[in-house]
């Protein structure tokens, strides 16, 4: 029989011969050597305790909140929900952004020179006119804006409540973790839909929140929004105290709120004009933190980085708040975004898992997926600029692999082994997960190196 380190040293052989990517990888983090241990963490805690760990277990929504949603739909006159739930999540997720005025001319211009190299002797400057209008009707997304009956409202609150809950919960749960002292005491939420916001803060902050503004175009969203806090009723004691309604975002830039929330918002507006406009407004309005989210997709993503670059480059002119402002969430920079210009450009996105409303068809666990960034007044801690992980980690006997997005602007993919970096960051790499900060010195040291996936 052969003795288990000989085969062991085959297989080791075996895999640099098929996977020579292999060993090259295990090389990546020279600079990554050790856990920063700066505040002691490890005499106090274990690894799996460590303070990069920022995940949330399975969110459950407050049993009063999935009741008084359970009894507003059993109460209401809308058919087939299962099936329009459906209809409207894949709807939801496969939007786009509208397309712009000069988008839509340059492509008419492309279409007309096509159609002119083309000659045809009938041609007549209507007709060619008439080709191009059809050619764009047939390949341009045609944006329409979603508005918010009650019926169309009730299924919004049925499809998406609990998995907006959970992505905005993950969002307040990391500012709590990294600076607990932080106590808000009022919160605006710009296109507040079903209140899923209100719910969130009050479940992470409740203790020193006075007063959450939640603002909707929809009159019906914020009639549904209020009937939730009351239990589902008209009357009734709401659930939560100090809730405000209104249709029109406040303009004024005298009154500033401590958090600021736009969750699934900024991609239900016509235009990027628009949206420049809303960010500008949100930013002015913010005293500490402004909290933006959209779906985890490309959309969502480059739109997040968009806003994330409007507020960074600060062009207004004599604001009322003049501290400058910085990404407390996810980037551990201010540099362009590395998956944006990546030769293939990923959307940088995070997954969280809740329990759904146990509605008939909603009985298991589900994951929220989502991009977010969460901008911060004042300048940055040099503490937590750590690595964030960006993709799910893989655990391989003796190493792990860590995606990274890194405070120098680079995305390294990193092979973390017990030998190479020390037992301490081995073993906080092995129980970090997506999502969660690498805790480690010298992380601007990291060579860049090419984002290539190991083999399963």
């Amino acid at each position: 029989g052969n003795s288990p380190s000989f085969l062991l040293l085959f297989c080791m052989q075996l895999s640099i011969l098929f996977f020579p990517g292999l060993q090259a990888l295990a090389v990546l983090v020279p600079g990554a050597s050790q856990v920063d241990n700066k505040s002691d963490f490890l005499g106090k805690k274990p690894h799996r305790q460590h303070p990069g760990i920022l995940q949330l277990q399975h969110v459950r929504l407050p049993q009063a909140l999935a009741n008084a949603a359970q009894l507003l739909l059993l109460e209401s006159s809308v058919s087939h929900v299962e099936k329009q739930v459906q209809a409207l999540t894949n709807y939801l997720w496969s939007r786009h952004l509208p397309v712009e005025p000069e988008d839509l001319q340059r492509r008419a211009v492309l279409l007309e020179k096509k159609f002119l190299e083309s000659p045809d002797p009938t041609q007549t400057e209507e007709k060619l006119h008439g080709a191009v209008l059809s050619a764009l009707r047939r390949t341009t997304y045609h944006w329409q804006e979603l508005r918010y009956n009650e019926k169309l409202s009730l299924v919004y609150m049925a499809a998406r409540l609990d998995g907006g809950f959970a992505a905005v919960s993950r969002a307040f749960h990391e500012i709590r973790a990294r600076i607990p002292e932080f106590q808000p005491r009022t919160l605006m939420d710009f296109g507040s839909g079903t209140g899923s916001v209100t719910w969130a803060a009050h479940n992470t902050w409740g203790q020193s929140l006075r007063e959450y503004m939640c603002v909707d175009s929809s009159a019906a969203m914020l009639d549904l929004a209020e009937r939730l806090l009351k239990g589902g009723s008209e009357s009734g004691e709401p659930y939560v105290p100090g809730v405000f309604f209104r249709q029109f975002l406040p303009v004024s830039p005298k009154v500033q709120f401590d958090v600021v929330v736009s969750a699934f918002s900024l991609s239900e507006l016509p235009s990027k004009a628009d949206r420049t406009e809303v960010v500008q407004t949100l930013w002015r309005k913010t005293s500490h933190f402004l909290i933006l989210i959209e779906n985890g997709t490309k959309a969502g993503h480059r739109l997040l980085m968009d806003a994330r670059d409007l507020v960074l480059k600060g062009k207004e002119k004599s604001p009322l708040d003049t501290r400058p402002g910085f990404v407390f969430a996810p980037c551990p920079h201010e540099l362009p975004c590395p998956q944006l210009t990546a030769s293939k450009p990923l959307a940088c996105s995070f997954s969280q898992a809740y329990h759904p409303i146990p509605f008939n068809w909603n009985k298991k666990p589900k994951e929220e997926k989502f991009s977010l960034v969460i901008l911060a007044r004042g300048s940055p801690e040099e503490s937590h600029r750590w690595p964030r992980i960006t993709q799910p980690v893989l655990k391989r006997p003796r190493h792990v692999h860590c995606h990274l997005c890194c405070p120098d602007g680079q995305m390294q993919h990193a092979v973390i082994t017990a030998h190479r970096h020390g037992r301490d960051l081995y073993r906080c790499a092995r129980v970090s997960s997506w999502g969660d900060l690498l805790p480690v010195i010298t992380p601007s040291e990291l060579p860049p190196s090419p984002a290539q996936d190991p083999p399963e």
